[in-house]
C-alpha cells in the first residue's frame, strides 16, 4: 500500500504575484522555471494562477478574490458555493479534475502568509523556497552535501515552527515538564531548541568534512600536475551531458533542474600533457536561497580551486541573459569572478533549424567573441571543446631537454605523465628527452632528477 502511494501521481497548481517592474517575459520564465522544479519534485502542475497586485497581500500573499478562485478549484465547489465576485471569471474553468496535493507558490513567503494560505484554501501550501529545499534534501548523496542541506532546511524551518503551532492549536502549545505554571518548555519552544543543537552539531560535522576534503585535494594535487576545469553553469544547462561527453564518464543525466548536486570529478578524455581533471558543480537558478548558496559553498568552491571555468549556457533558451547574470552574481558571492572563463553556448541544436541556427550563432559570437557555440551531443563540437581546453593549460609551456642517468630510470614514467615527449636519444651516461611541458613542472623535474645546476 505504502509504494502505491509512492507512486501514485501527485497533483500541483502554481501561484505567482506579478508585481510591478517585473516584465511579462521575465514573469513568464519564472513560472516556468517553477514548473519545472515541480517536475523535479515529482509533482505534475495542472492549472497556474496568476495575478497583478502592486505588492503582495500581507495576510496571505494572493489577493482575497484570487483566493476564492483557487479556493472553488482545490475543493471543486458548486456554482452557489461563490463567495466572491466572479465578473469576467470562467466558473466552468474553476473545477479541478485532480485532487490537488499542494499549491506552489513563486515566491519565497513569510510563515504566517503560508499558514493563512493554507487554511483558507485548504490545501498544503510550500513556496519557491521550500521547493528547492526539498529537492536538495531528496538528491544529495555525499555525506556533507547532505548535511549542508539539512542545515539549509532548519533554518528555513526554524521561524515556521511557531506557525504549524498555531494550526495544531492548543496541543502545540502545551508545556512540558512538571510544576506550576510557566514550568517546563512549549512544544514549539523544545523543538527550537532541538534544531540549533542539531544545526551545531552539522557545522561541527561539516568543518570535518572539509578539512578532510581540503587535505585529498592537497594530496592529489602535490602527487600530480593536473590541471583542472570546472563546469559552472544555470541548472539544466546541459553541464552533466557535457561532463560525460568531454570525461567518457557516466555521470548521471536526467531533464530536471537541480539534477545533480555533489561535485563530480572525472580526467579529460582522451588525456592530454598536462593532464585535466574536470568538476561538475551544482547548478545556479534564479533566486536561490541564499541560504543554500552558502550552504553549497564548499560545493561551489570547486570553481575557485579551477585553473578554468566554462560557463555553460542554453543557447536555447530566450532568457539566456538571465542565466548569464544570475551565474555571474553567484560566482561574484564566492570571488571567483576572477578565474579565467570560456563561456560554452550549449543547446544550439534546440534553436529550430540550420538556419535559425546559424543566425544564433552569428548573434552570439558577434557578442561574445570568445566564446564557444556546440552542441554536447555532436561530437565534432566536442572535439572542438576538448582542443580549446588543451590549449589553455598548453599555453605557457615550454620546450626544453631533459637528461634522465640510467640510475634513476625507474623515473621514466614521471616523465611522460607530466610532458609531452617529443623525442628522446641515449648515450652511455643515461637518455635525453626532448619535451614540451610547464615551466613549474619542467624545474620540478630537474630537482627530482638531481639537476638543480641547470
Amino acid at each position: 500500500m505504502q509504494r502505491e502511494d509512492q507512486d501514485k501521481t501527485q497533483y500541483a497548481i502554481a501561484a505567482a504575484v506579478q508585481l510591478p517592474g517585473v516584465s511579462d517575459a521575465e514573469f513568464e520564465a519564472s513560472l516556468a522555471e517553477l514548473r519545472e522544479l515541480a517536475k523535479t519534485l515529482g509533482f505534475k502542475v495542472t492549472r497556474t494562477f496568476v495575478q497583478k497586485r502592486a505588492g503582495f497581500d500581507k495576510a496571505a500573499y494572493l489577493g482575497i478574490g484570487k483566493r476564492g478562485e483557487i479556493r472553488h478549484f482545490v475543493n471543486n465547489l458548486a456554482d452557489d458555493e461563490f463567495d466572491f465576485d466572479v465578473t469576467g471569471i470562467d466558473t466552468d474553468a474553476l473545477v479541478s479534475a485532480e485532487p490537488i496535493d499542494v499549491i506552489l507558490v513563486d515566491h519565497e513567503i513569510t510563515p504566517s502568509q503560508a499558514r493563512n494560505l493554507e487554511k483558507e484554501v485548504g490545501c498544503q501550501v510550500m513556496d519557491r523556497t521550500m521547493v528547492i529545499l526539498e529537492i536538495f534534501h531528496r538528491n544529495a548523496r555525499s555525506p556533507a552535501a547532505r548535511a549542508q542541506v539539512e542545515i539549509a532546511r532548519l533554518g528555513y524551518l526554524a521561524p515556521r515552527l511557531r506557525e504549524a503551532a498555531k494550526l495544531a492549536g492548543p496541543q502545540g502549545r502545551q508545556r512540558s515538564g512538571t510544576g506550576g505554571r510557566g514550568a517546563g518548555e512549549s512544544h514549539t519552544e523544545l523543538d527550537k531548541r532541538k534544531n540549533r543543537d542539531r544545526i551545531s552539531e552539522l557545522q561541527k560535522e561539516i568543518v570535518a568534512l572539509e578539512l578532510e576534503r581540503k587535505t585529498q585535494r592537497a594530496r592529489r594535487l602535490a602527487n600530480q600536475s593536473l590541471a583542472s576545469v570546472a563546469l559552472v553553469g544555470y541548472t539544466n544547462a546541459g553541464k552533466s551531458t557535457l561532463m560525460r561527453a568531454l570525461t567518457g564518464s557516466e555521470v548521471l543525466v536526467a531533464d530536471k533542474l537541480f539534477a545533480t548536486l555533489d561535485t563530480t570529478v572525472r580526467s579529460l578524455h582522451p588525456e592530454s600533457i598536462p593532464r585535466v581533471l574536470v568538476s561538475d558543480t551544482v547548478g545556479f537558478i534564479k533566486n536561490l536561497p541564499h541560504g543554500l548558496v552558502a550552504s553549497f559553498k564548499s560545493t561551489l568552491e570547486e570553481a575557485l580551486d579551477a585553473s578554468l571555468l566554462l560557463h555553460v549556457i542554453d543557447a536555447s533558451d530566450a532568457g539566456y541573459e538571465r542565466q548569464l547574470e544570475t551565474t555571474d552574481q553567484v560566482l561574484s558571492e564566492i570571488n571567483a569572478q576572477e578565474v579565467p572563463r570560456i563561456r560554452v553556448f550549449n543547446k544550439i541544436d534546440h534553436v529550430g533549424d540550420a538556419e535559425m541556427q546559424a543566425e544564433c550563432e552569428a548573434t552570439l559570437r558577434a557578442r561574445f567573441p570568445d566564446c564557444i557555440v556546440m552542441s554536447a551531443r555532436r561530437p565534432d563540437d566536442i572535439a572542438k571543446l576538448h582542443h580549446a581546453i588543451v590549449a589553455f593549460f598548453q599555453f605557457d609551456q615550454v620546450e626544453t631537454e631533459l637528461f634522465l642517468p640510467w640510475s634513476r630510470q625507474q623515473l621514466r614514467g614521471e616523465i611522460f605523465a607530466q610532458c609531452e615527449v617529443l623525442a628522446e636519444r641515449a648515450d652511455e651516461a643515461g637518455a635525453f628527452f626532448s619535451v614540451r611541458g610547464d615551466p613549474a613542472v619542467l624545474e620540478r623535474l630537474r630537482v627530482q632528477f638531481g639537476q638543480t645546476d641547470q
